[in-house]
């Protein structure tokens, strides 16, 4: 029962500290350690889903995230920090992934993210002030094995491609959900 009692009161810990976080100022240098993390998870998309790669080639940036973390019980919060690559890996940004999601759900898990931006509008509503909510301004299209399988190069109309991998954790439940994106300081 204690344990229980813990987990519901960590969920709104965890959520308060989520939102309430400032940006993070990152090094002139950048963030090296980020960078890394973010190029081996894309590396790891690319070896599990071939046609990412291709349309890697394709995009005008990719932005990853490679440790976005969720947990939730009822009221949900997750968070993360990406990089984006531009199409020649040149780190272009370093960017800050919030959402808060609500519904029938309960757990905790961490995964990864890479958005393939694929037009300049895309990669301005990213870049702006406001940055990017998903679900408002460009179309994001959110891509699972099967349709990864059919993409080809006709097929490819939206504005941002989104790949969520390396899933580990357990998060059970059915709930709405809204994420925003933002550039913080290098």
């Amino acid at each position: 029962m204690i344990k229980y009692l813990r987990l519901l009161l960590a969920i709104p810990v965890f959520l308060f500290v989520v939102s309430c976080s400032t940006n993070p100022t990152v090094a002139n240098g950048g963030d090296p350690e980020l960078v890394a993390k973010s190029q081996a998870a894309l590396q790891q998309l690319f070896d599990t889903t071939p046609k990412a790669k291709e349309l890697q080639y394709q995009a005008k940036a990719v932005v990853v995230f490679p440790d976005l973390v969720k947990a939730a019980v009822i009221l949900g919060a997750e968070g993360g920090k990406g990089v984006m690559f531009g199409p020649d890996g040149k780190v272009l940004g370093y960017y800050r992934a919030r959402a808060v999601s609500y519904g029938l759900q309960a757990g905790a898990k961490s995964f990864s993210q890479a958005m393939f931006l694929m037009t300049d509008a895309a990669i301005t509503a990213l870049t702006s002030g406001a940055g990017l909510s998903v679900g408002v301004g460009p179309s994001v299209v959110v891509v699972d094995a099967g349709m990864a399988k059919s993409m080809t190069t006709t097929t490819l109309k939206s504005d941002v491609y989104a790949f969520i991998f390396g899933q580990q954790g357990l998060m059970a439940g059915l709930g709405v959900q809204g994420q925003r994106i933002v550039k913080f300081d290098q």
